[in-house]
C-alpha cells in the first residue's frame, strides 16, 4: 500500500475525533507523509534529484490546505530549477493525457469524424500543450479516464496530466498540482423541460438528483443536504462514475434532475432537446490541468502554454467559438465562460 493511501486511511480514521488533539494529529500526519512520499513515489529516472524536487514542491504546496482562492495557487510560468518531468516526456516522445471521450464538445468521439479522432475544447488544449513540449501537436496518447479516477490516474503515473473539465479546489490541491485556470463555470441543474424543477432551490424537494463520484457537484449536494440548505426530502444517493451516466439516467426517468458544471450541462442540453438548464449558476468554479504534485517544471510549462494560448487569436477564443459558443451563449447575452479567466500565481 502506498504512503498516500495509508495517509488517507489514517485521516479517515481520525474524522470521528474531536477537539484540538485531532487537529494536531492530522497536522503531524500531513508533515510525516509529506516527507515520506518523495521516498516512496518515484518515476524511476534520477530518483535522488526528483525526490528532492518533489519534497520542495510539497513543502510549498502544503499551504493549499488553507487556501481561499484555489485557482490562484499555481506556479508562475517563469522559474528555473529541474526540468526532469518535461525531459522525461521529450525522451519518451509522447505526451500521455487523461481525457473524457463522452463529453459533447469537450472531449468526445464524433461519429462523423472520418479519422475517428477525439475532438473538443479540452482536446484542442491538449494538442497545444503537446506542440509546445514536443513540437508535434499529434504526439499525444489519449487515455479515457472516468470522473471518479482523475486524481488516481495522476497520482499513479498512468498519465502525465488530466485535461478533463476538472475543477480546481482546495481539497484537490492536497492530491494533485494544478495549472492556472483555463475556464470559468459553476454548478447548475439540468432537468427535463416539462419538469417542475426550477433550479437549485426548493423545487428539488422530493426529487432524485444525480451527480458523479468525486465531483464538486456531489460535494456541494452533500454539504447543502447536511446543512439544510437543500430540502431534506431531496434524494442525492444516485452517484455514478462518469458524469454522462447521469444524463442517461435522466433520459430513462431514473432520476429527476442532474447537478453538474453548467458548461457540461449546456453541452448535454444540446445533445438532447428534451432537457434544459434550470436556473442559473450557483457556484463559481475554474477548470485546470491536473498534474502530479512535485512536477514543478511541467506545471510551469503548461502555464506558459496557457499564457500564450489565451493571447493567440487562433487559440483559446477560436476553440471556444468553435465548440462552446453554440451551446453556452444566448443571442442577447454572452456566458460568463466566454472570456478566459485571468491567471494569478502564488
Amino acid at each position: 500500500m502506498s504512503a498516500a493511501r495509508v495517509a488517507r486511511r489514517l485521516r479517515a480514521g481520525l474524522r470521528g475525533w474531536g477537539g484540538v488533539g485531532a487537529m494536531a494529529a492530522v497536522c503531524a500526519l500531513a508533515v510525516l507523509f509529506a516527507l515520506l512520499l518523495p521516498l516512496t513515489q518515484s518515476d524511476g529516472a534520477d530518483d535522488g534529484a526528483e525526490g528532492a524536487g518533489q519534497g520542495l514542491a510539497r513543502g510549498r504546496q502544503a499551504r493549499a490546505e488553507d487556501c481561499k482562492d484555489p485557482q490562484d495557487q499555481s506556479l508562475s510560468p517563469s522559474g528555473g530549477g529541474s526540468t526532469i518531468h518535461v525531459d522525461a516526456i521529450r525522451t519518451r516522445g509522447r505526451l500521455v493525457v487523461g481525457v473524457d471521450q463522452n463529453s459533447y464538445r469537450w472531449g468526445y468521439l464524433d461519429p462523423n469524424n472520418e479519422k475517428g479522432e477525439l475532438e473538443g475544447f479540452d482536446i484542442d488544449l491538449v494538442h497545444r500543450i503537446a506542440k509546445d513540449i514536443l513540437g508535434d501537436e499529434d504526439a499525444v496518447t489519449f487515455k479515457a479516464i472516468p470522473t471518479s479516477r482523475r486524481i488516481e490516474a495522476v497520482q499513479n503515473g498512468e498519465v502525465d496530466m488530466v485535461v478533463r473539465t476538472m475543477t480546481i479546489n482546495c481539497d484537490r490541491l492536497k492530491d494533485v498540482a494544478f495549472s492556472a485556470p483555463y475556464f470559468r463555470t459553476g454548478q447548475q441543474v439540468l432537468a427535463p423541460k416539462a419538469s417542475t424543477v426550477t433550479g437549485y432551490d426548493k423545487s428539488l424537494a422530493g426529487k432524485k438528483v444525480c451527480s458523479a463520484a468525486t465531483s464538486t457537484a456531489l460535494e456541494r449536494l452533500r454539504k447543502d443536504h447536511d446543512s439544510g440548505a437543500l430540502p431534506a426530502s431531496t434524494d442525492i444517493t444516485t452517484v455514478v462514475p462518469n458524469q454522462l451516466d447521469c444524463l442517461v439516467k435522466l433520459q430513462l426517468g431514473e432520476v429527476d434532475a442532474v447537478v453538474t458544471d453548467g458548461a457540461l450541462a449546456a453541452s448535454q442540453a444540446a445533445q438532447d432537446p428534451t432537457v434544459e438548464l434550470k436556473g442559473g449558476l450557483f457556484t463559481n468554479e475554474y477548470y485546470g490541468v491536473a498534474m502530479k504534485r512535485g512536477s514543478e517544471d511541467l506545471v510551469r510549462q503548461v502555464n506558459r502554454t496557457l499564457q500564450n494560448y489565451i493571447k493567440d487569436p487562433a487559440g483559446w477564443q477560436a476553440s471556444y467559438d468553435k465548440w462552446l459558443h453554440p451551446t453556452m451563449d444566448q443571442k442577447d447575452k454572452k456566458s460568463v465562460s466566454a472570456t478566459p479567466p485571468a491567471a494569478h500565481y502564488k
